[in-house]
């Protein structure tokens, strides 16, 4: 579970530091993405939990790959990064 919450704080924070790089507003990017301003500013707090769809949105209307929300670790193999995503996504 530590490790669930280690990965949600990371991505809440990509999402944060990509938009601020991208000079965009939390309201440019609720727009864009059709999500609340108020949501995402919970997201970006860590008060509300993304799903994997709310990220592929976030990532389209950041203009990224989704995968910039999950760090690469290089001696992680291909089948403990999708343990990884799977305990993530039932950790929401």
């Amino acid at each position: 579970m530590e490790d669930a919450y280690k990965q949600l704080q990371f991505v809440v924070g990509k999402i944060r530091e990509i938009r601020i790089k991208k000079s965009m507003s939390q309201l440019e990017l609720s727009v864009n993405s059709n999500l609340s301003q108020s949501f995402l500013a919970s997201v970006e707090k860590g008060k509300k939990q993304p799903s994997v769809l709310t990220l592929l949105r976030i990532a389209s209307a950041l203009n990224v790959s989704p995968k910039v929300f999950f760090p690469e670790h290089e001696t992680t193999s291909k089948d403990e990064t999708k343990d990884l995503i799977i305990n993530l996504v039932n950790s929401l």
